[in-house]
This record gives structure tokens, C-alpha cells and sequence, in this order.
């Protein structure tokens, strides 16, 4: 039998980069939603700053499986 999954999403910053940004997202979502199955990154932007990159941020889906009881 398949699995039922909700979907939310939220956004990551990080000065770093994408890839910190999404590894920071996934790690505060994961404090307090259980069974994190898998993301999808729906944007990428970024803040300038003096013709700079400022700070990268990305939003994701996140899919998380409703236990099965």
C-alpha cells in the first residue's frame, strides 16, 4: 500500500549559499515534523547588497508521511 504524504513549504536563508540554506530549512522543519520523506526547491532568489549577493534564499515543499496506525 502507497503512503499519504502533506505538503508544506517554507523558506531558507543563509549568507552561505543555497545548498546552507536548504540544509538549515530541512533542519528546523525536521525539530518539529516527523517523517520527512522529501523537498523540492519551487525557488531560488537572493538579496543584493552594494552590487553584491547579499544573502541566497530558497523556498521549498517539504513532504511529510502521516503515520500509519
Amino acid at each position: 500500500m502507497g503512503h499519504t504524504y502533506a505538503i508544506t513549504e517554507l523558506a531558507g536563508t543563509s549568507e552561505k549559499g543555497i545548498e546552507d540554506a536548504i540544509h538549515g530549512a530541512v533542519a528546523t522543519a525536521s525539530k518539529t515534523l516527523r517523517n520527512l520523506d522529501w523537498f523540492e526547491v519551487k525557488e531560488i532568489r537572493g538579496h543584493l547588497k552594494d552590487g553584491k549577493v547579499e544573502k541566497y534564499q530558497v523556498v521549498l515543499r517539504l513532504g511529510f508521511r502521516y503515520d500509519e496506525k
